[in-house]
């Protein structure tokens, strides 16, 4: 079954000159991952440091491969250098046939 991630980021306002090439460089790793079917950044219209990264997987078990890789030593990235908060994340694997 497919999933869809939300990544909610609240960015540090300071870092927002740095947060482009952070975030390219991170998502470069989750995108090269096996099972990552795309992603894309959205930013908040009325508030430039909150943003949502948007993920698609083949599989909530694709993404949770994912998540264990970047607890590892491999896996560290630099995104903590550009957050004003935790990260806050939301798996949606579960769809409601909607009939349309």
């Amino acid at each position: 079954m497919t999933a869809t991630v939300h990544l909610t980021l609240q960015l540090d306002p300071n870092a927002l000159d740095r947060a482009a090439a952070v975030l390219t460089e991170t998502l470069t790793a989750t995108r090269a991952w096996p099972g990552n079917e795309g992603l894309e950044v959205i930013v908040d219209d009325a508030d430039a440091t909150h943003v949502i990264v948007v993920e698609s997987w083949a599989s909530a078990a694709d993404h949770a491969a994912y998540a264990e890789w970047r607890t590892t030593p491999e896996g560290v990235n630099r995104l903590g250098e550009i957050l004003a908060a935790p990260p806050v994340k939301t798996v949606f694997s579960e769809r409601i046939p909607l009939g349309l």
